[in-house]
């Protein structure tokens, strides 16, 4: 999805690769993986500072499905959310549904839930964005924005859009990022 926008992007698996970076995408997969990868690579607290935690000056953030995870109080601590796994059913609960996500003009985006997660709890600086069946789906916090759902796998390029202006309008003045921008 970001390629087909036009982002120069790249894969992040060591401390290394994130410089550079004008903003990153923790994609879906799967959440024990990612985080016993992150463990290994001593990942965790580079992440931490370049999402500036305790700052706020930290680059933008995407997180999606597992990304969501990560992202929360139980993992990475970036975002004041608790994610519950799982939270509408295993792999054959998997559905599709029209999600109306604050700040996304236009008509609903078409969101893909695969053992995906929702928000149980979130602090006060949260912003919630979207909800199904009366559970938050979206949040932002900060520069970071979360979905419990995969928008990566659709048609609709609405909602990575809405992140690659937010890395645009955080990049550095002095022209295009070396490198890339999202990973």
């Amino acid at each position: 999805m970001l390629h087909r926008l036009g982002a120069h992007t790249r894969e992040v698996r060591v401390a290394g690769d994130l410089d550079g970076l004008d903003g990153l995408v923790i994609p879906g997969g799967e959440s024990t993986t990612m985080t016993l990868g992150i463990e290994r690579e001593g990942l965790a607290e580079p992440l931490r500072m370049l999402a500036g935690a305790g700052s706020g000056d930290g680059i933008p953030i995407l997180g999606s499905c597992a990304g969501l995870i990560m992202l929360d109080r139980d993992h990475l601590a970036l975002m004041d959310i608790r994610a519950e796994r799982n939270a509408f059913g295993r792999q054959t609960k998997s559905f599709e549904a029209d999600v109306e996500v604050s700040g996304v003009p236009g008509p609903p985006i078409r969101g893909i839930f695969i053992r995906a997660p929702w928000i149980a709890e979130h602090g006060p600086q949260v912003e919630i964005i979207a909800e199904v069946e009366g559970h938050p789906v979206a949040a932002r916090q900060g520069r970071m924005l979360v979905v419990s759902f995969h928008a990566e796998l659709g048609a609709d390029g609405r909602l990575h859009q809405m992140f690659l202006e937010s890395v645009k309008q955080e990049a550095p003045a002095q022209g295009p990022p070396a490198g890339g921008t999202p990973s």
